[in-house]
């Protein structure tokens, strides 16, 4: 991979729309790393046409496995996910060795590092603030599940965040996939502390509820300041899960994985939910948590239901202000004509009162019916952190682990584990006010020119090879 770093760079970039787009000659300069890992290389950049900040994902394409980012990028347009600019191919330095470069929209900040912003000072986000932010990721979850595509990848390093407006937008599609119900998909994939049970129990036939308990762990890692479940290893994993859930019954492990037949674990009782968490911790968030975090996936509710739950219901309220400034909210409720089509019999709880006339005359009665699928996979767990995101590996023994997970879970119940929420409860961190005021410190900002054009990341003298090849039909795969 090229170190030298010119001052501009100019391809022949095409843009993501459908179709035979004709090539575009793009100019960009002053592209340094901000993150890396075993997917490739990701910059920041600046477009010379318009200065606006980009991110530049560069992504080898190896023919050894399929390459479905693009073909999936092209297809999202929502607020919440990260959009695709351009993309273009560049050679490397070696022979027949392409990648692929795909030019983001940039977002300088990141949930994880919000989180870990507050942890460092022994303090959880606000309230208002994770509602604010899990919102919009089960509105993007939502929104992709309908069109059948499931991101098999959500964590806090991958929920990208502009400190200033606090709009989140989900990054990395490099492990996502467009699910078909029948066809198998690997089972070694998310991040470790996210992944789903189902997974652990080696289920290749899963649905898009995988992401919905990513994302429960996501709500519970913010609510208590430190990840929920976090296993040392692939069977780690599910130990930590069974000292908070119990021990799943025989017809739960069917659900999960019908073609699992060993059932020797060690029986544990479920730890009470309110138990787990902080004692002034919102009910309404426990059990939001405590729905979303079930051993049997089809019980999980969908990405629109949680939207629809009480927890998020003082978002709805009019008076609802942001805590730090007395502003508006960000956008939280301008549903598209396709999403108020995903569950129209949530549309009533989802769309204020205040906004509902007007999106309801907005909804054509006539626009076909959203078909949805669900499910399978291709390439292994890429695990990404930023802004298209800087990487981190995940542990390769965790695959090799999980086939012996039943016999392994059994074994662990005499370890360190044994006290079923000693990792779970953390003490000395003061209340936050559900409204998320009375002083409440906003989440941390970064100074910045626009809304999206700064950020902390580590910065190396490296950009992406630049070539003048033509980008190809994005019907490609490696």
């Amino acid at each position: 991979m090229s170190t030298k770093r010119p001052q501009e760079q100019t391809v022949r970039a095409a843009s993501p729309g459908s179709g035979n787009e004709r090539s575009i000659e793009l100019q960009y300069s002053e592209a340094k790393v901000i993150g890396n890992g075993s997917f490739g290389v990701v910059y920041l950049a600046k477009l010379v046409y318009n200065n606006e900040d980009v991110a530049i994902k560069k992504v080898l394409q190896d023919k050894r496995f399929k390459n479905r980012e693009l073909q999936i990028m092209r297809k999202l347009d929502h607020r919440n996910v990260v959009k695709l600019k351009y993309f273009f191919y560049s050679s490397g330095d070696k022979k027949d060795e392409v990648y692929l470069n795909l030019i983001l929209e940039f977002v300088p900040d990141t949930v994880y590092r919000v989180a870990r912003h507050y942890a460092k000072q022994r303090q959880i986000i606000p309230i208002l603030y994770i509602k604010i932010y899990m919102y919009q990721l089960f509105r993007a979850l939502g929104y992709i599940h309908s069109i059948g595509i499931c991101h098999r990848d959500i964590k806090p390093q991958n929920l990208l965040l502009n400190p200033q407006t606090s709009v989140l937008k989900l990054c990395d599609f490099g492990s996502a996939k467009t699910l078909v119900h029948g066809e198998p998909n690997v089972a070694y994939i998310c991040s470790r502390y996210y992944r789903a049970p189902e997974l652990i129990f080696g289920a290749t036939d899963y649905t898009t509820k995988i992401d919905v308990w990513s994302a429960g762990t996501v709500l519970a890692e913010l609510l208590l300041g430190q990840p929920f479940f976090p296993g040392d290893s692939g069977v780690d994993q599910l130990v930590e899960i069974i000292k908070v859930l119990g021990t799943p019954s025989r017809d739960e492990i069917q659900q999960m994985n019908p073609n699992y037949t060993e059932f020797r674990f060690p029986m544990i009782r479920p730890h009470p939910w309110h138990r787990v968490f902080r004692a002034r911790t919102p009910q309404e968030a426990i059990d939001l948590v405590s729905h979303l975090l079930k051993y049997t996936p089809s019980v999980r509710p969908s990405p629109f239901e949680a939207l629809a739950h009480d927890f998020f219901d003082e978002l709805r309220s009019p008076t609802c202000k942001m805590p730090s400034t007395g502003g508006p909210l960000p956008p939280l409720f301008d549903f598209t004509e396709h999403e108020l089509q995903i569950e129209p019999r949530l549309n009533d709880k989802l769309v204020p009162k205040c906004q509902s006339a007007s999106a309801s005359s907005s909804l054509s009665a006539t626009m076909p019916k959203t078909s949805t699928t669900t499910a399978p996979d291709g390439g292994g767990a890429k695990q990404q952190e930023g802004v298209g995101g800087g990487e981190v590996k995940t542990d390769e023994s965790d695959s090799k682990q999980q086939a012996s997970v039943a016999t392994a879970g059994a074994g662990t119940s005499d370890r360190k584990k044994s006290d079923a929420a000693a990792s779970l409860t953390t003490g000395g961190v003061p209340q936050l006010s559900s409204s998320g005021g009375g002083g409440v410190a906003a989440p941390p900002s970064k100074s910045s020119n626009n809304n999206s054009n700064t950020t902390t990341a580590t910065t190396t003298t490296a950009t992406p090879a630049a070539t003048t090849a033509t980008a190809p039909n994005a019907a490609q795969t490696a």
